[in-house]
């Protein structure tokens, strides 16, 4: 037998070896799906610090980057390899000036609006039962469907104070000691990755320069070449995905709490900054945010009264559509490249996945993935001479003689 047939059977017994064992491999791993997933659970649980600084050190990568040019090219050419060092400490400096000012201001409001919040809801009650009657003053009809639904609403509020509120709470002051050892351990996983983030981000291009050696070790150049582009095109895509929607969110504070501020002087709206905070805040998440965010703030306008509230939600409706059709898409268009219906779709999808991560990174993520299969569809499309599909022209189906019936 020829050299040539002996090689063509020993590849043809591996192809054949290596499909049965992925075989194998898929069938325990679908039995054992279950512990499979206890066991990743488990490892993400160890390596939570390493997340933790991996996340932090890439959203400070950009600002890092910008800044050390900035610095480079002040300093003299002898200290110029310190301007590495000097950017991460200014960043760092930055950040936690700017969490300490936002908590600063957050904290004390939220907890002054809580206890507001709380001794006011009976009286406030009262006086939404009585504007509302006074709005439908004439209308028995309506008056009776009123007064019925605010009765059934006080009602609803005792019984599920009763039923739900004092047992949440005395199980709440019972798990006060798992709830303290989860806090601690959050702080400890917060500390080591901060820790973590700053090695990263003071190695960050000792790192980039290590993985493309192995990246070209590994693979041919042109397999490389590709791999690269694609790791750049998912890092600008998440980039400017995050970077836009926190520009976006501070705008849309900003908007929010200059007319907070008007309302303050002409209406009596209460917590401009703590309301302001929240919208913008709340904003981040995708699709979701606008609506998560109006709620609090909505039952802290109505502190002041029903018709603030009224107002305000008037308000964030329409914020949240020139959000929505201008400043948003003027901003993240370059990054995402999504229609409404496959954003609503991701964040759908990989929210039943990951839970609250998934809604923050299934749009980027989806739109990586958008982006692959269109190429691949495109690729395919002009292998097959079928480009002409995309201008919307469907091919003409082949008669019963050209598809030999």
């Amino acid at each position: 037998m020829k050299k040539e047939d002996w090689k063509k059977i020993f590849y043809q017994s591996l192809t054949g070896f290596v499909s049965l064992a992925l075989a194998i491999l898929l069938f325990f791993a679908i039995r054992e799906f279950g512990q499979i997933r206890q066991s990743f659970q488990w490892l993400l649980g160890v390596l939570k610090p390493v997340i933790y600084g991996g996340v932090m050190a890439y959203l400070l990568k950009t600002p890092c980057n910008f800044l050390e040019e900035k610095i480079a090219a002040v300093l003299p050419d002898k200290h110029k390899k310190r301007a590495n060092g000097l950017t991460v400490l200014i960043v760092f400096i930055l950040t936690v000036l700017i969490i300490y000012l936002l908590m600063s201001m957050v904290i004390p409001e939220m907890v002054s609006s809580t206890l507001i919040l709380v001794n006011a809801v009976p009286q406030k009650m009262d006086e939404f039962a009585n504007w509302l009657t006074g709005m439908l003053d004439g209308n028995e009809v309506l008056q009776t469907y009123a007064n019925t639904a605010i009765v059934s609403m006080e009602n609803n509020l005792q019984d599920w104070a009763k039923t739900d509120l004092l047992p949440t709470m005395q199980g709440m002051m019972g798990g006060f000691a798992d709830t303290v050892g989860s806090v601690v351990g959050i702080l400890y996983n917060l500390l080591i990755g901060v820790i973590i983030c700053i090695y990263l981000l003071l190695g960050r291009k000792t790192f980039a320069r290590q993985s493309r050696a192995v990246l070209y070790a590994a693979l041919k150049s042109e397999r490389a070449d590709a791999v690269l582009k694609e790791l750049r095109f998912i890092d600008k895509t998440f980039v400017g995905f995050f970077g836009g929607k926190i520009l976006d969110s501070a705008i849309v504070g900003l908007i929010c709490y200059v007319f907070c501020i008007i309302m303050t002087f002409t209406m009596g709206f209460p917590n401009a900054v703590l309301i302001s905070v929240i919208v913008g805040v709340t904003n981040v998440i995708p699709y979701f945010g606008p609506y998560i965010g109006a709620v609090p703030s909505a039952l802290l306008v109505l502190i002041s009264g029903p018709v603030n509230c009224i107002i305000f939600i008037v308000f964030i409706i329409v914020l949240q559509q020139f959000d929505g059709n201008i400043l948003g898409p003027a901003l993240l268009a370059d990054s995402v490249g999504l229609t409404g219906f496959w954003v609503l779709f991701s964040i759908t999808l990989f929210q039943g996945f990951f839970g609250f991560v998934g809604i923050l990174v299934g749009v980027p993520v989806f739109a990586v993935i958008y982006d692959m299969v269109r190429r691949l569809v495109l690729k395919g499309l002009e292998k097959h001479g079928k480009m002409e599909v995309l201008s919307g022209r469907a091919p003409e189906a082949p008669g019963r003689e050209e598809a030999g019936c």
